[in-house]
């Protein structure tokens, strides 16, 4: 984030601009909108800034700059064509850490003004830090067409009922469930229709209604780590969360969609190393449920592959908590398709079996006699656990030793990096790849050569050169 966004409050603020042309005009308007008390510089004023001067709503303090003048304002804007007055400006309001703004010229700018949505009171502020404005304007014209122009009226009618509605809830969590449920409703419509006495009406009887809070969990499947991947339904649960607990497979950018006031707990585990228990995860999820907060479990990948989502939603049944469930692109899907590995062609594969390298316990053992069938594709999650006896056993029950096979580790990500190579060659190669990681095992993975269309970079196809290319990567 190269600008912090702030919004600032400059009623009765004295702002000082130095110019008076049309490019001053346009900072001025914007300014008196905001309450401003603007003051000019200039040696001469153009007609619309001479029309504000006489309607007594700006103040022209003087056609010369001096540094006298920057005594007692808040912050200064440079609108003139001297190139050397705009840098002696610059630098003095620089010196005495003073907000300061030289027109188009980015490098001397410590604050930029945005492009700005006006729903007053609700103001959005869009901005690309002068990268790409044209994209900017798009993106504008977008968000401009979906929000209704009487939207601000919306915040101004709750705003007056503010105080009412803080006396009758004792909790924020009860306040804020209060206006999610009034704004979802058909409140919002009445007001925009101009039935502002119905709308007055419904608020009323919704307040009387001081129904319970009722907890509920969400599990949500994160997909394979490309933000993109997250499902919108997945998105909207998280703008909705009180609380989040997340694992180590969800990646920063999915973080950073959650809603910016919801608690968030990492509860990931890892192979080696002592973490949280399951048992104590469930524990805390139905805690936090029962206190009437909406707990989102947050997974990578899906929560029902792999991803123990059964065990937890079975906790939250048996305790008696409302639950849903959100499901996310599991591994194998997302990151076959990022490879270009299809995981089932009509000439090569006839299905696909998911698997995991984790051993599982209860006694419980694979049937290499069917996974060792060569017209299904063998997928194993958590790829580097136990993947050489996994291939031994392959390899022992009639799979070829020339199968293809595909290790992926950050799958999805600009991190991705792919080895391909054959089935018995898993004891040279996987250690040259990172945790967790996605072992793909049959014919298809012949077509990520032909296939491969993303992060390209990062994918070795010959055995010999793997340990060199790696070391050069690195």
């Amino acid at each position: 984030m190269n600008y912090l966004p702030l919004f600032l409050d400059l009623t009765s603020k004295n702002i000082l601009i130095v110019g008076g042309g049309e490019v001053a005009f346009n900072k001025i308007t914007l300014l008196l909108k905001a309450n401003a008390k603007v003051n000019v510089i200039a040696k001469d004023l153009c007609t619309d800034v001479e029309n504000l001067l006489h309607e007594n709503k700006i103040t022209w303090i003087s056609r010369e700059f001096d540094s006298l003048f920057l005594k007692k304002m808040f912050l200064v804007i440079a609108a003139t064509n001297d190139l050397k007055l705009n840098q002696y400006v610059f630098k003095l309001c620089n010196n005495r850490c003073l907000f300061v703004n030289v027109v188009d010229d980015k490098s001397k700018c410590s604050f930029i003004f945005p492009s700005i949505i006006d729903r007053s009171p609700i103001i959005i502020s869009l901005s690309s830090g002068g990268t790409a404005p044209v994209l900017l304007r798009l993106l504008r014209e977008k968000i401009e067409s979906i929000l209704p122009m009487k939207l601000g009226k919306v915040a101004k009618i709750s705003g007056k009922w503010r105080e009412v509605v803080k006396n009758s809830f004792n909790s924020l969590l009860a306040r804020r469930r209060f206006w999610e449920k009034l704004f979802k409703g058909i409140f919002t419509e009445h007001i925009l229709n101009e039935n502002t006495e119905q709308a007055t009406r419904i608020l009323k009887n919704t307040l009387q209604e001081h129904t319970l809070l009722k907890g509920q969990i969400s599990l949500v499947g994160a997909g394979p780590g490309d933000s993109g991947l997250l499902t919108l339904r997945g998105l909207q649960v998280l703008q909705q969360a009180d609380v989040v607990l997340y694992d180590r497979l969800v990646s920063k950018d999915i973080l950073n969609l959650i809603r910016r006031d919801a608690k968030r707990i990492y509860v990931g585990k890892r192979v080696g190393v002592k973490t949280i228990s399951q048992e104590k995860i469930i524990k805390l999820l139905i805690f936090l449920a029962r206190q009437g907060k909406r707990v989102v479990r947050l997974k990578g990948g899906d929560s029902f592959i792999f991803g123990r989502g059964g065990e937890e939603i079975e906790a939250a049944k048996n305790a008696d908590i409302d639950f849903q469930i959100i499901p996310g692109i599991t591994s194998a899907i997302g990151i076959s398709a990022y490879t270009g590995i299809p995981l089932t062609h009509r000439k090569y594969s006839h299905g696909v079996v998911f698997i995991t390298g984790h051993k599982y316990k209860n006694n419980f053992v694979n049937n290499f006699s069917i996974l060792c069938n060569p017209f299904y594709t063998l997928v194993v999650y958590m790829g580097t656990l136990n993947a050489i006896e996994i291939s031994e056993k392959l390899i022992m029950y009639g799979r070829l030793k020339s199968t293809p096979i595909a290790i992926i580790s950050e799958g999805t990500t600009m991190n991705q990096k792919v080895i391909i190579g054959r089935l018995d060659e898993i004891k040279k190669i996987i250690h040259l790849i990172k945790t967790p990681s996605l072992l793909i095992i049959g014919e298809v993975v012949l077509f990520h050569e032909k296939l491969k269309w993303f992060n390209t970079n990062h994918s070795f196809n010959n055995i010999d050169n793997i340990s060199n290319s790696i070391i050069k990567l690195i």
